[in-house]
């Protein structure tokens, strides 16, 4: 038996899973037919269901044992016999939605406590305003006037300030932390995340630097997803603000008075300054760095480990310490080669 830490799904059928997908079933295999599971292709058994979605793997489907795989119509040739063949355009996208319809307790953290309801050892104070349907994990704290909206898991020792509004069917993790700060609903915070603490803001003076007040808030928009161990300062005089759907990977860091844009991409190891602007839909690809101030257009890509020192236009892709233009950045290596 495989160890799993989720819930053993009840299973699916094929043609449940070509009625999701779109896939058109190869040959006469029973629509009745029970998957378990879902597997990669050398790891399925007779009774999973994997995909192949690259040329790169068709070694591994020749030696897979899965019940059934999603491909697309130009390897299906290659399948084993008894395999059961479903023909679709997007294998991944397929695959994803049979994932997450088997498995939808792996979609946002549960409570570690298994319980539902608010846990004896938790502190909630009697100002907090908690709906219905709320799980507070053993060790929380939720503090005065705080609102918690119905569906919500609040992990064990997270802490919860004055005041701080979190919507309904979120999720935060253990440990987390969350002051000044409106959640909207459907936000997942995980593990650790800090959010809404003092931006990073001194005067210089001869007599050393002198802390300057941080008054504003962090806005965290619906269906946003917040990785372990990531900050978000909130604003000096304005607001953080983080766009709806927008997803946020571990160890990023956001400064004071930053807007993120709608369904932005932000992936480990970034660290972007106070003041900065993403438009939608823009991605920062691991460990870019951006300098205050800076506005990165809608739809704009950044590469990893880049350094982003001036404003990148919407729609254009930008790399290298400091960023520039794809195109200008690698110029000089297309000269040297034609040089050789």
């Amino acid at each position: 038996m495989r160890l799993s830490f989720f819930k053993q799904p009840a299973g699916i059928t094929i043609g449940e899973i070509v009625a999701m997908t779109g896939a058109e079933l190869k040959g006469g295999a029973p629509l009745d037919r029970l998957i378990a599971d879902i597997a990669s292709l050398d790891r399925a058994r007779p009774s999973d269901l994997t995909f192949l979605d690259s040329s790169i793997l068709l070694d591994a489907l020749g030696k897979s044992r899965a019940g059934a795989c999603l491909m697309a119509e130009t390897f299906e040739a290659r399948a084993p016999a008894g395999m059961i063949v479903l023909r679709v355009r997007d294998p991944m996208r397929a695959f994803i939605a049979v994932a997450r319809h088997l498995h939808p307790d792996s979609l946002r953290p549960s409570s570690l406590f298994d319980i539902a309801g608010v846990a004896d050892a938790a502190s909630v104070h009697p100002s907090a305003e908690i709906e219905d349907d709320v799980t507070i994990d053993p060790g929380a704290v939720i503090g005065p006037r705080a609102g918690i909206g119905a569906g919500s898991v609040i992990g064990a020792n997270a802490v919860i300030g004055p005041d701080v509004k979190i919507g309904r069917n979120c999720t935060i993790g253990p440990t987390a932390s969350i002051v000044h700060s409106l959640i909207g609903d459907g936000v997942i915070i995980h593990a650790g995340s800090q959010i809404g603490h003092d931006g990073f803001r001194y005067q210089p003076g001869p007599r050393g630097h002198t802390k300057v007040p941080q008054l504003g808030r962090v806005i965290v928009q619906d269906n946003v997803e917040i990785g372990v161990n990531t900050t978000i300062d909130r604003g000096g005089s304005g607001d953080t603000v983080v766009g709806e759907g927008t997803k946020i990977d571990n160890l990023v860091q956001i400064g004071h008075n930053c807007t993120i844009g709608r369904h932005c991409i932000i992936v480990s190891q970034c660290g972007i300054s106070g003041s900065v602007t993403l438009g939608d839909y823009a991605v920062l690809g691991g460990q870019v760095g951006v300098a205050d101030h800076v506005t990165i257009g809608e739809g704009a890509m950044v590469a990893a480990k880049s350094g982003v020192i001036s404003d990148v236009p919407a729609g254009e892709k930008w790399l290298g310490y400091p960023a520039m233009r794809g195109r200008e950045y690698l110029r000089p290596f297309a000269a040297s080669r034609k040089r050789k």
